[in-house]
């Protein structure tokens, strides 16, 4: 609505001036029928344009009382029936001033109809319920631009607090993560300190790449899938019997998707599978087909059973509630466990 020609006329203020402006246009095309009206005794022509410029500035400040005082203090506040009827009371105060300035200024002569009461009040009336009208208009151009302004104070406010939400979200993501990469980094320098000192350089990439996705709003999908193998990796290394695969299908490499938003689940799984007697496992497939992105992470359950996961330690509530601000009614996210296995299905409409 914010991008429409006229909703940006009415509310860009580079264009105060040309509103006023075009104001002032409309009024003259509501006045200029006096230039050309025929009273009961003909006039000269700067008699006629006397008139007219009384008219126009009475409309003028008809208009100017509204915008600046009677639709901000009693329209704006709900405050109808005083509003409608200080249109009322204004309208009938100037049309009664400009009649009677105009008799004292321009139709000097009149006839004895004219000057019958019937005829007066029904002008009066006629003249009050244009103007009534008129300005009635002029406020439900009013009432929509506020209406306009109003919702894009609503629509940045969402915004603002949806993008803080999604940050406190991902925050709290980064903490856990750092935690166990760095636990992990500390079971190998003491497992096997030159083995230790490779994986500390894969390990400073992988931080590098978590601190520097602050900045980002939005990565390729294939950056998401190498920072998981790194990872995978390094839990490979430290642990005896682990081991993963990652598959893919589809146009991975076009893919933009926002930083980390697998990680949790990959975290939970590793974390929660740990066996140091038998064989564990983690495999995650990535689909990419017609603008649809599908998931798969799987991973072994110890013979022992652990405490009941938490993905990515901070809950699956909370990565639920990044997924609807990311990607509201776009996604699918199922969980299904057996006695062997724990899988996560993330499916997301791109």
């Amino acid at each position: 609505m914010t991008g429409n020609r006229f909703t940006h006329f009415l509310l860009a203020p580079q264009y105060r001036v040309a509103r006023h402006l075009f104001l002032q246009f409309v009024v003259f095309l509501i006045t200029v029928n006096m230039l050309w009206n025929e009273p009961i005794r003909p006039l000269a022509f700067p008699q006629r344009l006397l008139g007219w410029a009384i008219y126009f500035i009475s409309i003028d400040a008809v208009f100017y009382i509204n915008l600046y005082w009677l639709f901000p203090r009693f329209l704006l506040k709900n405050r109808l029936l005083t509003y409608a009827f200080g249109v009322l009371l204004v309208s009938l105060v100037i049309i009664v001033a400009v009649a009677v300035f105009q008799i004292l200024t321009v139709e000097v002569t009149t006839t004895a109809v004219h000057s019958e009461l019937i005829p007066i009040l029904i002008n009066a009336i006629s003249g009050v319920l244009a103007m009534g009208f008129t300005v009635a208009g002029m406020s439900a151009i009013l009432l929509l631009r506020h209406w306009i302004l109003y919702n894009q104070r609503v629509d940045e406010l969402q915004s603002a607090t949806l993008h803080s939400e999604l940050r406190f979200l991902k925050n709290q993501i980064n903490p856990h993560f750092l935690f166990n990469m760095l636990n992990n980094a500390n079971v190998l320098i003491r497992k096997n300190p030159a083995e230790a000192s490779q994986v500390l350089f894969k390990l400073e990439d992988l931080l590098r790449y978590q601190m520097n996705d602050n900045f980002r709003e939005h990565v390729p999908l294939r950056s998401d899938i190498r920072f998981l193998n790194d990872y995978l990796n390094l839990e490979r290394i430290r642990r005896d019997h682990f081991d993963y695969s990652i598959t893919e299908e589809g146009e991975i490499d076009a893919i933009q998707l926002p930083a980390l938003l697998f990680i949790p689940f990959v975290e939970n799984a590793v974390k929660h599978n740990f066996d140091s007697e038998h064989p564990s496992y983690v495999h995650l497939f990535f689909k990419i087909d017609n603008n649809r992105l599908e998931f798969h992470c799987e991973n072994s359950k110890p013979a022992v059973a652990i405490a009941k996961s938490r993905v990515g330690g901070i809950g699956l509530t909370n990565i639920r509630r990044r997924l609807e601000l990311l990607y509201p009614g776009r996604y699918l996210l199922e969980v299904a466990e057996t006695e062997n296995q724990y899988t996560v299905t993330l499916k997301l409409n791109l």
